[in-house]
């Protein structure tokens, strides 16, 4: 179990993670990193209340449904962009948030899987809804028995990869379901000043790279609420993107951007 600033975690693939962004953030804010190792451990409580599996226990899981991998392996394989990663969550889950850089196949569509992926000894990735989900399990169960020998699964998920402050991917038809049904929702428009003044998704606030200290203070953000929904669009992903993962670091672990442009929002008819 691991003990460091206020932490209490009990999950070995989280320890090392934790220990690390403890360790980094202690240092420019005590009162950060409680916040995120309090919100970790409550995460993983009682999910995995075992005070750590041995070497056997580890190699069991991994031929019975992959191997597991940690935030910074997953972030690495995708920077490397050659190993696909695989949401095996609805299509409706994926549209409204995913992990950028993976692609969506449902976790019953096995044939499909093997179809696109033919290659038994290739790596794979699966990942869904974090500790208490699954999907993977048995997707990698299947595809075990199979024959594939190279799976890798990232069972923090969804939830840990927020908690660590990665941004999400939202899609035209998540858009879609946020922008109508939920009304709490915070739409970030990153464009310039005068771009937003020109015309913008209604009720969105004008956040510009580097504004998000002063945004959190000034009303702009939620800083009552850091679970608020926060969607961020702009005229390319990337510029998005950035802008999104600035409020994430801000403590706004619900936040996301756009995978289009602000041309093809205005074109959907949403508004």
């Amino acid at each position: 179990m691991l003990e460091e600033a206020g932490c209490l975690v009990e999950h070995e693939t989280l320890q090392k993670e934790v220990l690390v962004s403890c360790r980094v953030k202690l240092v420019s804010s005590r009162i950060v990193v409680l916040a995120l190792c309090l919100s970790v451990s409550w995460l993983w409580h009682g999910a995995y209340a075992q005070t750590g599996k041995d070497g056997q226990a580890v190699a069991s899981e991994a031929a019975r449904w992959g191997e597991e991998i940690s935030t910074e392996e997953l972030k690495e394989i995708l920077a490397a962009g050659s190993t696909p990663v695989l949401d095996v969550r609805s299509e409706k889950e994926y549209s409204i948030a995913h992990i950028p850089g993976s692609v969506n196949i449902y976790e019953k569509e096995i044939d499909d899987i093997m179809r696109r992926f033919p290659d038994k000894s290739a790596r794979m990735v699966m990942y869904c809804n974090g500790p208490y989900c699954h999907k993977v399990k048995r997707v990698g169960e299947q595809l075990i028995a199979k024959g594939y020998t190279a799976l890798l699964r990232y069972q923090l998920g969804m939830p840990v990869w927020r908690a660590f402050g990665n941004a999400v991917q939202t899609d035209m038809l998540g858009f879609k379901y946020i922008f109508s049904g939920d009304r709490t929702a915070v739409f970030v428009d990153a464009r310039s000043p005068e771009r937003f003044k020109a015309g913008t998704v209604p009720g969105a606030v004008n956040v510009r790279f580097g504004e998000t200290e002063k945004a959190n203070t000034d009303g702009r953000l939620p800083y009552t609420d850091k679970g608020t929904r926060i969607v961020v669009f702009a005229d390319t992903p990337q510029e998005a993107r950035e802008v999104a993962e600035e409020i994430a670091h801000a403590a706004f672990w619900n936040s996301g951007y756009f995978g289009g442009t602000y041309d093809q929002l205005k074109q959907a008819g949403l508004w």
